[in-house]
Formats: structure tokens, C-alpha cells, sequence
């Protein structure tokens, strides 16, 4: 679990709740009509924007948000490193018996590629589309998010002019103000409550998750491309390594 992401929104909220407390009761913040303004509206709104595949993948999004398995980079090398050893000292197809032991799909897949022989610049093409495509899923993720952060506060909006309107048709009954007022002002508040702690930082935290994954797919790409080649593993470790800033290297070679 990103625990990053959890302690973020729960101390967002948690300040929030806080200011609400010191100032009175929180039973004035909650208002079933604004709710379903914003929320079902903002919804609404981004289901008519998608196709309905692209925004059930939503749950799916969510998820990728809270939970998320990270290699280390250093570790990565490292691996390279080992297989370029025993490419070098046993042939490539020495690698086939460790292609079932990897985790990362896009990481087997190239290497099995490199033990079934093929040419290093078709390896690269086959790679370089798949990191494309995984641009473009991780792209459509954050996109959505970002969609409902922007209609979120628009729909907040709509619920205050709804409010108003309410309001000043029934001046003359001073008891119907209050709850008018109350549609107008907490629409306002969810809208940007749900845009700004909720929809767009997860959608920034997609986009740095998908610059991350990028990275590393490239550090792949480049270490299968290598033990195909069949480079000398010092040389495919300073390859990998110039990924890295230099104060994360690390070397296998003492």
C-alpha cells in the first residue's frame, strides 16, 4: 500500500474536519441535496465525457493509486547483471530456465525474446510498442481523474446557482433562506472538497506513477537489449546505471 497516498488524504480531511469542529457543529457541513449535486452530477458528467469501458475502469484506477508494487531500480541492475554473467560464461539459452522465475512480465517477455534469438533492433521495437501502450492505459487513468476534478467545482457551481434560485424565489418565507443558502454555499464546498483532496492528486500521483514505470520499462529495455548483444556485464551495469542519479548507483564489482 502507498502509504503516502492514505496519510495524504486522511490529514487533508482530518485538518478539514478539524477547522469545521473549532467553528461549531458538523452537522451544518452535511447536506443531502449539495451531495447529490456534486457527486452524482460530477459522475454523470464524466460518463457522458468517456465510453462506459473507460470509466468503469475507474475502480480499477483507484486501486493502482493505494496499491502499488515497486521494484528498485538497483535491484533491476543487479538482476541484469547476473543473467549477463551467466549469458557470458554459458550462452544465452542458459537464461531460459530463469525466464519462469521472473516477476515482471515485460522483463520475461524480452528476455524471452533475446533466448528465442531475435535480431536486438526487433526486440527493441517489440518493447519500445509495449511501453507506448502502457503510456497510453496509465495516460487514460490520470485523464479521468483529471476530468472529475474539473467538473467537480463546475458542479458545485451549477448547485449554488440552483440554491440561489431557490432562495430568491421564496423571500417573502424567511424559514426557507436557511436551507437555500445552505444548497448554494456546500455545493460549492464538495466540489472543491472532492476536486482538490481527492480527484486531482490522485491524478497527479498516476501521472508520477506512470513516469516512474516508464523509467524503468526503458531500464529494461535497454539491459535485455544489451544481453542480447551479449555485452560484458561491467559494461551493462554502467549502461544501467546512467538511469540513475548518482547518488542511488550502486555496484555489483568491488
Amino acid at each position: 500500500m502507498d502509504i503516502a497516498t492514505v496519510v495524504g488524504i486522511v490529514t487533508a480531511f482530518a485538518l478539514v474536519l478539524s477547522a469545521i469542529l473549532m467553528g461549531g457543529s458538523i452537522s451544518i457541513f452535511i447536506n443531502i441535496p449539495s451531495i447529490m449535486i456534486v457527486v452524482g452530477g460530477t459522475l454523470g458528467a464524466t460518463m457522458i465525457n468517456y465510453p462506459l469501458p473507460d470509466f468503469l475502469k475507474v475502480v480499477k484506477v483507484v486501486r493502482n493509486a493505494f496499491f502499488h508494487k515497486q521494484t528498485t531500480p538497483n535491484s533491476i541492475i543487479a538482476e541484469f547483471v547476473k543473467l549477463a554473467g551467466v549469458a557470458r560464461r554459458e550462452g544465452i539459452l542458459a537464461l531460459e530456465s530463469s525466464i519462469n522465475d521472473m516477476d515482471d512480465e515485460f522483463m520475461k517477455t524480452g528476455m524471452q525474446l533475446s533466448v528465442d534469438g531475435l535480431e536486438p533492433g526487433a526486440i527493441r521495437e517489440i518493447l519500445d510498442t509495449e511501453v507506448l501502450a502502457i503510456q497510453d492505459r496509465h495516460k487514460l487513468g490520470a485523464e479521468l481523474f483529471t476530468t472529475l476534478g474539473t467538473f467537480a467545482p463546475a458542479l458545485g457551481m451549477i448547485g449554488t446557482l440552483v440554491g440561489l434560485v431557490q432562495m430568491l424565489q421564496t423571500m417573502e418565507d424567511p424559514s426557507t433562506i436557511g436551507p437555500a443558502m445552505a444548497v448554494a454555499l456546500l455545493t460549492t464546498f464538495y466540489g472543491a472538497l472532492m476536486a482538490n483532496i481527492i480527484c486531482l492528486p490522485i491524478a497527479g500521483k498516476l501521472r508520477t506513477r506512470s513516469s516512474d514505470e516508464v523509467m524503468t520499462k526503458e531500464l529494461m529495455t535497454e539491459g535485455i537489449i544489451s544481453i542480447a548483444k551479449g555485452e560484458n556485464p561491467r559494461v551493462i551495469e554502467q549502461k544501467l546505471n546512467a538511469y540513475l542519479p548518482r547518488q542511488l548507483r550502486e555496484s555489483s564489482f568491488k
